[in-house]
C-alpha cells in the first residue's frame, strides 16, 4: 500500500484542512461521471474504485457517459431547479469547451485544487499546462489527470508507407480512395482532426494571425484562418470512406472499420488503445501506431467537482489518489491505459520514481511516451470548437 500523498512532501506542506477533509470524506459514495467508451479506461477506473475503497471506504461509482455534455446538462438543470447542495455529479472528467461552459455558468467548485496535497507533484509553477485548459486558466477549478496526443495507426500488411503529414494524407487518400475518414463533428475525435488540420494549414501565416487560434474566435479571425481548412476538405472528401457523404460518430466505429478492412489508416487520441485492441483481437497483430511528422495535437485532460456535489470532500480524496505516484504510474502502463502522467518526476523520491520504470513487455504498436520525438501542437481556444462544428455541419452535415 502507498500513502495518500507523496512521501517526498513534508507534513508542513500539507494544506491545513486536509486532515479534516480526510475525516469527513470517508465512508461516502462518489459519482464519477466520465466517458465510458473504452474498456481499458473503464477497467482502470474500476481499479481506482477498489483502491479508494481500501483506503477511505469510498464507494466510487463510474457513471459512463457517451458525451461529457450529458453531465454538464445535468448540473445545469440542477442549478435551474435550485438544487445547490445535493447534486448527482460528484466528479466529472472534462476539458476544453465543456470546462469553459461550466465555468461560465458557475457550475464548478472554485479554487479547490490547491488544497489537494498531490497537486504540488505536477510542479504547476514550472508547468503552466497544469493550470490552463485549451489555453483558458483553470482558476483552481480543475485538477490535471493525464496527457494525450493525436495518434495515427495502420495495418503494415496493407500499407507500406503511411502518410506522415497532412499533404501526404491527401495524396495517399487520392491513391487509396475510401480507406480513410474521420468522425462527424462535434464528436471529440472528429473535431480534433479538424483542429490539427487548421493549425498545420495556417503555419505559414504571420505570427499575429496564427496566435488568434488561441484567442476567442471572432468574425475577423475566422475569415483569416478558416478558408484553408474548407479548401483542404473540399479536396479530401471525395476520396474519403463513402466519398465523404457519410461519417461515423466516434473513434470506436472507425476502429471497427479498420478491423473490417474498410479503412487502412485511422487515428485516436489514446495511443494505448492500439495495443490494447490488438490484445483483445479487435485489431490485427500487424497494426502499428505513429505520430504525424508535421505535428500532433496534444492536450492535458482534467477532472472537476461540480459546485453542488453532494460528496465534495470524498471527491477530493479520490482526486488526491488519482494524482498519487501509485495511480499515475499504474495509468501510464501501456497494458493498463498508457495515458501519460501529469506528475513532474523531479518532485518524487527514489521509490516513487521507480514506480514509473515498468518492465512490461510492449507490443510493437506501442507509442513510447516521453521518448517519442513528437512535435506537440497546443489546443485551440475552446470557442473554435463551436465555430468549426457549426460551419462544418452547414457544409456537410445534411448529406
Amino acid at each position: 500500500m502507498f500513502s495518500s500523498h507523496a512521501s517526498a512532501q513534508s507534513n508542513q506542506s500539507m494544506p491545513e484542512n486536509w486532515q479534516q477533509i480526510e475525516q469527513q470524506g470517508r465512508n461516502q459514495p462518489v459519482y464519477f461521471h466520465a466517458w465510458g467508451g473504452d474498456a481499458q479506461i473503464n477497467n482502470y477506473i474500476q481499479w481506482v474504485a477498489r483502491r479508494v475503497k481500501e483506503k477511505y471506504q469510498i464507494d466510487l461509482q463510474h457513471v459512463k457517459l457517451t458525451n461529457t455534455s450529458e453531465a454538464v446538462s445535468r448540473v445545469l438543470a440542477e442549478k435551474s431547479a435550485k438544487n445547490h447542495k445535493n447534486g448527482q455529479v460528484d466528479l466529472i472528467w472534462i476539458n476544453g469547451a465543456n470546462f469553459a461552459s461550466m465555468a461560465e455558468h458557475q457550475l464548478l467548485v472554485k479554487d479547490w485544487v490547491r488544497t489537494i496535497p498531490n497537486f504540488s507533484l505536477t510542479n504547476p509553477s514550472n508547468n503552466p499546462a497544469m493550470t490552463r485548459d485549451f489555453g483558458v486558466p483553470t482558476g483552481g477549478m480543475e485538477a490535471p489527470w493525464g496527457q494525450a496526443a493525436l495518434t495515427f495507426y495502420y495495418d503494415q500488411l496493407k500499407v507500406k508507407q503511411p502518410p506522415q503529414s497532412l499533404p501526404q494524407l491527401l495524396n495517399w487518400s487520392k491513391q487509396n480512395p475510401g480507406r480513410f475518414t474521420y468522425p462527424k463533428p462535434p464528436a471529440f475525435l472528429g473535431i480534433s482532426f479538424l483542429k490539427y488540420t487548421l493549425i498545420i494549414l495556417n503555419e505559414s501565416q504571420p505570427e499575429h494571425i496564427k496566435e488568434q487560434l488561441y484567442l476567442p474566435a471572432t468574425a475577423e479571425s475566422q475569415t483569416l484562418l478558416l478558408p484553408p481548412l474548407w479548401a483542404y476538405l473540399a479536396q479530401l472528401h471525395p476520396y474519403l470512406w463513402r466519398q465523404g457523404k457519410h461519417f461515423e460518430s466516434n473513434g470506436l466505429a472507425m476502429r471497427r472499420l479498420m478491423a473490417d478492412g474498410e479503412l487502412q489508416v485511422s487515428f485516436t487520441f489514446s495511443a494505448a488503445e492500439i495495443p490494447s485492441a490488438i490484445s483483445r483481437y479487435d485489431l490485427p497483430d500487424t497494426t502499428r501506431a505513429y505520430r504525424m511528422q508535421d505535428g500532433s495535437l496534444s492536450n492535458v485532460h482534467f477532472i472537476a467537482i461540480p459546485y453542488n456535489s453532494a460528496h465534495r470532500d470524498s471527491a477530493k480524496l479520490v482526486v488526491n489518489f488519482l494524482l498519487s505516484p501509485e495511480a499515475q504510474a499504474k495509468k501510464q502502463q501501456a497494458s493498463v491505459w498508457g495515458d501519460s502522467s501529469v506528475l513532474d518526476l523531479s518532485q518524487l523520491n527514489t521509490f516513487e520514481k521507480s514506480l514509473f520504470n515498468s518492465n512490461e513487455k510492449k507490443h510493437p504498436s506501442t507509442i513510447i511516451e516521453n521518448i517519442d520525438n513528437t512535435r506537440l501542437l497546443s489546443e485551440l481556444h475552446p470557442s473554435w470548437v463551436k465555430v468549426i462544428s457549426e460551419q462544418w455541419i452547414a457544409r456537410y452535415g445534411v448529406q
